[in-house]
């Protein structure tokens, strides 16, 4: 079975290389072992959408702005495997916290 795969389009002329970089990166580090590949998509308009198997996932605009790391790992976690403990996040959610 394939791994999913993950893009994140984010607009160069707003400068969210490093935000799109990081979120990446975030990804990567969780689901290590549970994706095929998190791209970064350059595009314009102030456009910053992350899918997950071509399925919109996140969209700035849509979603009020952009996503902390816990809450981007929490809706991939929900699509790839629901029944994965993100540790620390998802205490910190049942305790009405941050992580």
């Amino acid at each position: 079975m394939e791994k999913p795969r993950i893009t994140i389009l984010y607009c160069t002329q707003c400068n969210w290389l490093l935000r799109a970089g990081w979120m990446a990166q975030e990804l990567l580090q969780t689901f290590s072992d549970s994706l095929g590949e998190v791209a970064l998509v350059p595009g314009t308009g102030g456009n910053f959408e992350i899918r997950l198997n071509g399925d919109l996932i996140w969209e700035r605009k849509r979603d009020g702005g952009f996503p902390g790391p816990k809450e981007l790992k929490q809706r991939v976690r929900d699509v790839i495997d629901p029944k994965r403990d993100l540790g620390h996040v998802d205490r910190a959610a049942k305790e009405g916290g941050e992580a």
